[in-house]
């Protein structure tokens, strides 16, 4: 394939990567916000995945076997831990305004400047072989296409170098993906999305070539496994030996799950980045599911390799570019150079945005803070110096990644440099871990632990490269150094047995953690000290609060602490965010002493942009700060965790006050509904027991009136007069039983009954009031109607109200009132 179409593609690329990241910023100006999204999230810390995944896993399982996959699982491994572990860390960045692992660091440790120096220059000397070997990817990977056209450049160290023009290009787009603009949480949205964006590209790339390798030129897996089982050398690399030490994995694991943690481009996508901690959530098991289908396909592809390209014709590492070529592919060949091309650009601009931040804030910065000449030369202006340094430190780490690449790292595989920096970013574990679940580790601790950590990495992993590159003795590794057998490298303190990288890990972290105890246990805390790991170990508990607890205490006027926002966000949005603060706060702004609020939440400020450290000596430079005690420190704390409890418990007595009156309300509603119930209910009892006594008081008066009259009509009066009084007698029960009816107590008495005998018994009750009206009352019974069991005393009552209504509404003297009775037998009920 011509060299020019590769040029041209890889520069359209990345056009097309900064096509999508100004369309996720323009996004994000109008509100809408892509990053807000747990894939894209999740999608974005697959920038763990770098040309080494991409190429070098598949040239590490041709020389290691299985052993590969310890890179891969370690992280899988760790995802768990991330609830409890990441999630804090994020909640802690948020709330102090944290955007680097050295601000981290440093912050924790009462934002000493000196810890912030040591992690960043920790992290450029552990970084810088993994950005080269991204180079070298590149450069290789265009060699290895350019080469098959026959298309081969003479080559020189600098200007005829390949991999020094790349390194050129990429230190542009670097610049104008990470320092377009200062931000004082430092989030990148249009470089998370283009992240996103090639962490697809990378995973399909690769598949592709799998699936190439594994069903066109082969039949498929089992194909494969079959053909590579017959050469002893890939049936002896793919079968865990008995008598193989296996210690390794352990190490290789715990090395894995420390990088996906704290390298500094993983903080940066992972903690810096992140909108909302809940993403956690779904990056819990998407991105164990990414790591595991980009690496579904590495065996296939190693051992399809080593079946094409006998006798190690073909760098391992090239395999997955070689095979396409082989076949005259050409879109595959140019999909599998984009991909990694894609894998390569991704690591190499998160982590150099990463290192340039740490370079400016914690470097750079504080030393020209110190000089009042260079302040008064940029007085006002201060946000575009720091754009300045951190361009220059892009530029001046891509070209030591360069020199590394052109000195040592050809020397090495992808892999074996790689881990190189995983061991280095593993010594920041004891000093993170411990600073945020250990509330008696000290600065003196970890700066010792990260300098004794460091040294011993740096000398069991880094001298021996150095060594073979020929800028050291051979001597130190055969030897050791001045001729002490103890101090061989690579068995170190008589230390035999174990792989290079897992020799250094275990003495530089087991040294790291032993200082890191040893010194915190016996080394005074200062206040700020105390202030910060009390905030770190219960960070949960403070970050409830809007700021974390006051204890500034000092003098600062307010002309100085807006003119130092100033400097940075420029007058009038300084004075904009402090106006808003302080009406937020009901904090009077006033030509004078500061609210000591103010003057923490401007640090906080300016710690987003220029570092913790910086930001603590600049808010130092314009007041005068009286020191505390850290009996005071804690007094203090103490008294905002009581308020913070005293508030919550207002809170919900408040919650819970309104519920009362709530439900206070709703019962007067029952109550006014029920005092209406009353008067009706006492209306109609007044009606009920009316009824009864009209039809006794009439009877009795007929019988009185009439002494003559027939025997018979006599009984049949005095008959129903009886049983009206009875029935009263009822009623008045009824009513001293309300009780019942209230409570759900009272209960029917049920007998059998004719519905016939009913409503001639309420007929005869009425019998008076209807004649004294001259209404004609005429029932017609059903004679087929069965007996039933029904409270009786109820029946008549119900029949009687009826018959009583009708009896009144009913036009005197020529009304007629006709009752019946009907059986439904499919319906089981009666009609009237």
């Amino acid at each position: 394939m011509n060299s020019a179409i590769l040029i041209l593609t890889s520069l359209l690329y990345l056009v097309f990567l900064f096509g999508v990241a100004y369309w996720a910023e323009q996004r994000s100006a109008k509100g809408k916000s892509i990053v807000n999204n747990p894939y894209i999230y999740a999608l974005s810390l697959a920038v763990y995945c770098t040309a080494w995944t991409f190429y070098g896993s598949v040239g590490r399982a041709v020389t290691n076997g299985i052993e590969f996959v310890t890179v891969f699982i370690g992280p899988s491994l760790m995802m768990p831990l991330w609830w409890i572990v990441l999630r804090k860390i994020i909640r802690i960045c948020k709330v102090q305004r944290i955007t680097s692992i050295a601000d981290f660091i440093s912050s924790r440790y009462g934002k000493n400047a000196t810890l912030g120096v040591i992690v960043t220059i920790i992290c450029i000397l552990g970084i810088l072989p993994y950005i080269a070997i991204q180079l070298k990817a590149i450069s290789n990977s265009f060699l290895i296409v350019a080469e098959a056209s026959g298309e081969i450049s003479s080559q020189g160290f600098f200007t005829g170098d390949l991999a020094f023009y790349i390194t050129i290009v990429l230190s542009v787009f670097t610049i104008i993906f990470g320092t377009r603009t200062i931000d004082s949480t430092e989030r990148h949205e249009g470089m998370v999305t283009a992240i996103a964006v090639e962490s697809i590209i990378k995973l399909v790339a690769f598949l592709v070539v799998g699936i190439f390798v594994s069903y066109v030129i082969f039949d498929g897996l089992g194909d494969i496994f079959q053909k590579a089982s017959k050469v002893p050398a890939l049936h002896k690399v793919f079968v865990i030996d008995a008598q193989q030490d296996t210690s390794g994995w352990f190490w290789h694991l715990l090395l894995s799950m420390m990088a996906i943690m704290f390298l500094p481009r993983q903080f940066q996508v992972a903690v810096v980045e992140n909108v909302d901690e809940k993403h956690l959530n779904k990056a819990l098991w998407l991105f164990p599911l990414y790591l595991l289908l980009i690496n579904i396909f590495v065996i296939p592809i190693a051992m399809g390799g080593a079946l094409l390209f006998p006798n190690h014709l073909v760098n391992s590492d090239g395999y997955v570019l070689a095979i396409p070529l082989k076949f005259n592919q050409d879109f595959i060949t140019l999909l599998t150079y984009i991909g990694g091309f894609s894998a390569a650009t991704s690591m190499i601009i998160v982590e150099t945005i990463a290192l340039s931040v740490m370079i400016s804030n914690n470097i750079v910065m504080p030393v020209i803070l110190k000089k009042t000449t260079l302040q008064d030369r940029f007085a006002g202006n201060l946000s575009a110096l720091v754009k300045y340094i951190r361009r220059a430190s892009i530029i001046l780490i891509l070209l030591l990644a360069y020199l590394y690449y052109k000195t040592i790292a050809e020397h090495y595989s992808l892999v074996s440099n790689g881990m190189v920096s995983f061991a280095a970013v593993s010594q920041f574990g004891p000093a993170i871990i411990g600073g945020i679940f250990w509330k008696n580790a000290t600065k003196k601790g970890a700066l010792i632990g990260l300098l004794v950590g460091t040294f011993f990495w740096f000398y069991t992993l880094v001298v021996p490269s150095m060594v073979r590159a020929g800028f050291l003795p051979e001597s130190i590794v055969e030897t050791g150094l001045m001729g002490f057998a103890a101090l061989k490298p690579y068995s170190l303190f008589g230390l035999e047995g174990m792989d290079s990288i897992s020799h250094g890990l275990f003495w530089s972290l087991l040294l790291n953690i032993f200082c890191y105890i040893y010194f915190s246990i016996n080394s005074h805390v200062s206040s700020i000290e105390h202030n910060q790991a009390l905030i770190f170990v219960d960070i949960f508990e403070y970050s409830e609060q809007v700021e974390n607890p006051t204890i500034w205490r000092g003098t600062a006027h307010l002309s100085d602490i807006q003119s130092l926002l100033s400097n940075f966000l420029g007058e009038k949005r300084a004075e904009k965010i402090l106006n808003l603060y302080a009406q937020k706060h009901k904090i009077r702004l006033i030509n004078a002493k500061v609210d000591p609020q103010i003057v923490t939440y401007v640090e906080k400020l300016l710690a987003g942009i220029v570092g913790t450290a910086s930001a603590r000596m600049m808010i130092s430079s314009v007041s005068k700060e009286e020191s505390i005690s850290t009996e005071e420190v804690i007094r203090i704390l103490k008294s905002s965790q009581s308020l913070l409890s005293a508030n919550k418990e207002l809170k919900r007595k408040s919650v819970a006050l309104e519920r009362a009156t709530t439900e206070l309300k709703e019962a007067n509603e029952i109550l006014q509904k029920t005092d209406k119930l009353k008067d009706d209910f006492l209306s109609t009892v007044a009606h009920e027991i009316r009824t009864p006594l009209t039809s006794i008081r009439a009877l009795s008066e007929i019988v009185y009136d009439n002494p003559d009259m027939d025997l018979e009509e006599r009984e049949h009066f005095l008959s129903t007069v009886v049983k009206e009084s009875d029935r009263l007698s009822r009623l008045i029960n009824q009513v001293l039983d309300l009780e019942k009816y209230e409570s759900g107590k009272q209960k029917l008495i049920l007998e059998d009954v004719d519905i016939q005998e009913i409503v001639k018994d309420s007929i005869d009750a009425l019998y008076q009031q209807a004649k004294e009206k001259e209404i004609k009352v005429a029932f017609i019974p059903n004679r087929f109607a069965p007996r039933f069991k029904a409270d009786r005393d109820k029946l008549i009552q119900v029949v009687v109200n009826l018959l009583s209504n009708a009896i009144k509404y009913c036009e005197p003297h020529k009304g007629e009132i006709i009752l019946a009775t009907h059986y439904a037998d499919n319906n089981r009920h009666f009609e009237y």
